[in-house]
C-alpha cells in the first residue's frame, strides 16, 4: 500500500486509544494534516478493501482485517524508536521523526530482527506497547491521564502520547520521562489545571499536557 494509505489506516488506530479519541473522518484528516475532501475519499477506499467500517458523519473505525493491518505498521513504527533511542539516544521527539519514515520502508523480516536484537521489548520508549509479529499486545495497560489522578497521590508516569517537540522538551526539561514519580498536589478541575510535584519541584500542567500524559497509581 501506498504511505498515505497506511499512514491512514495508522492514525484510525492511533486515535481510536487517545483519551476522547475522535476518528469522524474530519479529526483524521486534521491529524494528517489533510483535506476533509481527501480523507473521506481514502475512507471509502479503504472501506471497499475491508479495512475501514465508513458510514457518512459517523467515527471511522478499522475491520478486523485492517487493525491487524495498522498493528503491523505500529510494530515496526514502535521498534524502530526503540532502537535509534537505544543506540543513539535520541531524543523521544527525534525517534518519532524518524521512525515516521523508516517504518514504510521496513519489511516483516527486518522488524523481527530488530525485536530480537532489542531483547522484544515489550514497550517503546514513549511508553506505548509493541504488539508481537501476529499483531498481538501481551501488556496490560491500566493507566489513567494525568487529567483524571487523585489529588494527594502519588503515581508514576507510563506514556506520553504526543509528537510535538516542544511538549518533549518541556517533558525533559523538567523531568516528566515514563518511569519518573510525581505526587498529585491539586486538581484545578474549573481551570482545567493540574499542580504536581516532581523532582522537588512544582509544575502546574494545562489540559493539553495531562490529557496527553499517562500514570499509574504508585502502590
Amino acid at each position: 500500500m501506498s504511505v498515505a494509505t497506511e499512514n491512514f489506516i495508522k492514525a484510525i488506530y492511533n486515535l481510536s486509544r487517545k483519551h476522547e479519541g475522535d476518528t469522524k473522518p474530519g479529526s483524521v484528516a486534521s491529524f494528517l494534516k489533510i483535506s476533509n475532501a481527501a480523507a473521506t475519499d481514502m475512507a471509502k477506499n479503504l472501506s471497499k478493501k475491508n479495512l475501514v467500517n465508513y458510514e457518512k458523519y459517523k467515527e471511522l473505525k478499522l475491520t478486523q482485517e485492517g487493525e491487524l493491518y495498522a498493528l503491523r505498521i505500529v510494530r515496526k513504527h514502535r521498534l524502530w524508536e526503540a532502537l535509534l533511542f537505544k543506540l543513539f539516544d535520541m531524543s523521544l521527539h527525534e525517534i518519532h521523526i524518524e521512525a515516521e519514515l523508516l517504518e514504510h520502508q521496513t519489511s516483516d523480516f527486518l522488524a523481527q530482527k530488530m525485536d530480537e536484537f532489542l531483547g522484544y521489548p515489550k514497550y517503546d520508549p514513549h511508553g506505548d506497547p509493541i504488539p508481537d509479529v501476529n499483531g498481538i499486545i501481551h501488556t496490560e495497560d491500566h493507566s489513567i491521564v494525568l487529567l483524571n489522578a487523585e489529588e494527594g497521590r502519588k503515581y508514576q508516569i507510563s506514556r506520553l502520547v504526543s509528537v510535538d517537540k516542544d511538549f518533549f522538551d518541556f517533558c525533559a526539561e523538567n523531568g516528566l520521562n515514563n518511569g519518573a514519580e510525581i505526587e498529585v498536589v491539586k486538581q484545578y478541575e474549573k481551570n482545567k489545571m493540574t499542580q504536581i510535584q516532581v523532582n522537588g519541584n512544582t509544575l502546574l500542567l494545562n489540559n493539553d499536557f495531562t490529557k496527553i500524559i499517562y500514570v499509574n497509581k504508585k502502590i
